[in-house]
């Protein structure tokens, strides 16, 4: 037993308490007035769990459940008390079998395992197990099994993924969590126990059902569950590709890799897309009227070299193709709407000149030459560079911009000219069975790479934008999604081991002390996950050559 005191500072109040108390019994203390739950904690800048013992002087900051760290920690133990109630209703190797496919909305797609319906009767039985269990306020316990003994356990109780994942980890042990005798591995921090884990829905969707939850800005309630159902249909489709490949887990693509069978798999994944990219092509050049193809999607989805591949499936249907970036239609820099900080909104439509815009598409679908701008982002100013377009009979533009499926982007034009098109990389592969791969996580290593590739922009700086990005995002595409006429998946089953080459060395270059770091550290330990694979054997047309260079396409 310690006998020796820490001085332990949270903002501005320093006090004593003796060495070994945890994180969570110091702030339980000092808290007593806390507006919102707090599910982790950094020491020294450090993220850590709230049972994290303190043994040298420190100074500790509370981290809400409301901010993105603890938000995350919240979901995922959200993840360990749904599984736990499923091994009380249904058995082991049921909980053990169920598979969390991806995110929904402000929820989780799960399919039940051992060949359970996810039927009214069986969710509202997890349901009330899952009740109990908050009420029972039971604690989520930590401990750290040897490597080889933990693949062992996992394939023992029905967690091949898990067996298989741990085949490529080099560290000696690994953390396991235990919830009511359900022990299992989690990718990140969890809460200490279940108390505040008590609202949540169970919902039957499709072939499996919902883990309904509350959004990051208010805890104290479920989420409207608004389903995007051409998102979901294009999610299972991929999901099948996967199944074909026989890939669904990092285990998996990793086995791949070390068998010498990657070539082949590179190949494989990239004539899907390009078979799926043909039959898009295809509807299109059905429909007489369409002369503007609009794709839109999230950053870093890959839309311009979707753009051209496009178009060169578009013009072997016989149709002429024309690829035009909507962002040359930005207004000057100096005129762009700015944010609550005081900077620069290039993800709002108002960062767009929508007047101009839809004049000279008008004008276009009217048989008119028109001169189209060109948008210098060095200066930023908007330029004209003798660029002239004047649409013929087989001629269709191709348009590729955020705003895209925003109806307010084109709306002067007839609906029958317009074919919309949503693109996103909806990463297809899981961790295991019951840890996801965030698909926001695959474009900002795409973003990080590329930017640093053809900006010179560092890791750093590509994080610190993050947020921002992302809030651009939930409020100018994703509402639109469901518009689309089509959804395009341009992640590929490979890519995070290809990438992950690029993206280490750039998040080591992020210095312990930037408040970027955290972030930095956990992407490190995700990509540690991945044998990776060079990029030679990647096609000039892919997608991924966007982002780590040497493609065809002059983008």
């Amino acid at each position: 037993m310690y006998n020796k005191m820490v001085k332990v500072r949270i903002v501005d109040t320093e006090k004593e308490y003796p060495a070994g108390i945890s994180c969570r019994e110091i702030l339980k203390e000092v808290r007593k007035d806390r507006k919102s739950e707090t599910a982790l904690v950094r020491i020294n800048g450090q993220l850590q769990e709230l049972l994290q013992p303190v043994y040298e002087d420190c100074t500790l900051e509370p981290v809400s459940m409301a901010e993105p760290a603890g938000f995350n920690s919240y979901r995922r133990s959200m993840v360990l008390l749904l599984l736990a109630a499923i091994r009380r209703v249904a058995g082991e190797k049921a909980a053990g079998e169920t598979v969390l496919h991806h995110s929904m909305g402000s929820g989780f797609y799960f399919e039940p395992g051992d060949g359970i319906l996810a039927e009214e009767a069986f969710l509202g039985q997890v349901a009330r197990e899952m009740r109990r269990m908050v009420e029972e306020k039971l604690p989520i316990l930590k401990s750290s099994m040897n490597i080889n003994k933990a693949r062992d356990y996992f394939r023992q109780h029905h967690m091949e993924k898990k067996a298989r994942l741990f085949r490529y980890r080099t560290s000696s042990t690994v953390n396991v969590y235990e919830l009511d005798g359900f022990v299992d591995y989690y990718y990140g921090y969890m809460l200490p126990d279940t108390e505040h884990l008590g609202v949540f829905e169970l919902i039957p969707y499709a072939q499996g059902f919902i883990l309904q939850l509350p959004e990051s800005g208010d805890l104290t309630r479920v989420a409207a569950f608004s389903p995007a159902h051409k998102v979901f249909q294009t999610q299972l489709e991929t999901a099948k590709w996967g199944a074909m490949l026989g890939i669904d887990a990092v285990g998996d693509l990793n086995d791949n890799i070390c068998s010498g069978r990657m070539e082949d798999t590179i190949l494989y994944a990239e004539a899907l897309q390009e078979g799926k990219i043909s039959e898009i092509a295809g509807m299109i050049a059905d429909r007489d009227a369409v002369k503007f193809v609009l794709i839109a999607g999230p950053s870093s989805s890959g839309k311009t070299t979707f753009s051209r591949r496009l178009s060169v499936q578009l013009k072997a249907k016989g149709l002429n193709p024309y690829p035009i970036s909507m962002d040359n239609y930005y207004v000057n820099r100096a005129d762009t709407p700015k944010d609550e900080k005081g900077e620069y909104d290039y993800e709002c439509l108002e960062a767009i000149d929508l007047k101009l815009f839809n004049e000279d598409m008008e004008a276009l679908l009217d048989g008119k030459k028109v001169e189209l701008p060109y948008y210098n982002f060095k200066t930023g100013l908007r330029e004209y560079r003798g660029e002239f377009v004047q649409l013929k009979e087989d001629d269709v533009l191709v348009l590729e911009g955020i705003h895209g499926l925003n109806p307010r982007m084109t709306e002067l034009l007839p609906s029958e000219s317009k074919f919309r098109i949503y693109i996103s990389a909806l990463t297809q592969l899981n961790i295991d069975n019951h840890n996801r791969i965030p698909t926001t996580d695959g474009r900002l290593i795409r973003r990080m790479v590329r930017d640093y590739r053809t900006r010179g922009t560092d890791a750093a700086s590509t994080i610190a934008r993050w947020p921002s990005v992302r809030k651009g995002e939930e409020n100018y595409i994703f509402p639109f999604q469901e518009q689309a006429d089509v959804t395009f998946n341009s992640a590929l089953i490979y890519e995070l081991a290809v990438l992950k080459i690029s993206a280490i060395p750039l998040l080591y270059q992020i210095p312990e002390d930037a408040p970027e770091y955290e972030e930095a550290k956990r992407l490190l330990k995700f990509l540690d996950y991945f044998v990776a694979v060079p990029s030679e054997a990647i096609p000039i047309n892919s997608i991924l050559r966007e982002f780590v260079g040497g493609g065809c396409f002059r983008l």
